[in-house]
């Protein structure tokens, strides 16, 4: 297991929906070691600390496997936008592209654990806005979102340190009492995206 990018962004202001909104949801990837600490990454932020950031949800982890769903989603609605017409990584929001697991793997307490001693445990998943349909170019994101369970994990940092590119870590089994699928499921359960 390991992390394929780095990613972050500062909250702009952009145009969805007609209107003017903050965001930070166009994370790019970073080259070096960037640290973090109990709220996050060092040069990211999150515009609304109601759904993002904090303690909690401090940094916000995606699997690389779902982008090749998406790019085919995205093919299909023939949406553009990105000139390679490949998802970079940071395209979903991350902050980290993981490789080698996902969702299915992750049980909330699970702790990523990395070299320098810098541990992050999963906290919660990532629950789709209006914002991911913005940011991936077409009005059913946040429904296939739901619908795949392709929702990433929130993580919160128990010891700070330092994550790059490149940099393996290993994941230690919390409790094992609830699922971060099961969670996501309960939570999205009869709600409209």
């Amino acid at each position: 297991m390991n992390v394929l990018s780095v990613n972050t962004a500062r909250a702009t202001p952009v145009h969805i929906n007609g209107r003017e909104v903050l965001t930070a949801i166009g994370k790019q990837p970073r080259q070096g070691p960037v640290p973090y600490l109990p709220l996050g990454l060092d040069g990211d932020e999150q515009a609304d600390l109601s759904v993002h950031g904090g303690l909690s949800k401090a940094i916000y982890a995606y699997p690389h496997r779902h982008y090749a769903f998406w790019r085919t989603v995205r093919a299909q609605a023939q949406v553009g936008g990105w000139d390679d017409e490949l998802l970079p990584p940071g395209a979903m929001g991350e902050n980290l592209t993981l490789e080698g697991l996902d969702e299915r793997d992750l049980w909330i307490g699970d702790q990523l654990h990395f070299a320098d001693g810098g541990v992050m445990v999963v906290s919660e998943p990532r629950f789709p806005c209006f914002k991911f349909n913005a940011r991936l170019g077409f009005s059913k994101a946040a429904k296939l979102m739901v619908e795949s369970g392709y929702c990433g994990a929130y993580l919160a940092v128990l010891q700070p340190g330092a994550v790059q590119a490149g940099q393996a870590f290993t994941l230690q089994p919390g409790p094992r009492e609830l699922a971060l699928l099961e969670l996501f499921r309960s939570r999205t359960a009869g709600k409209k995206f």
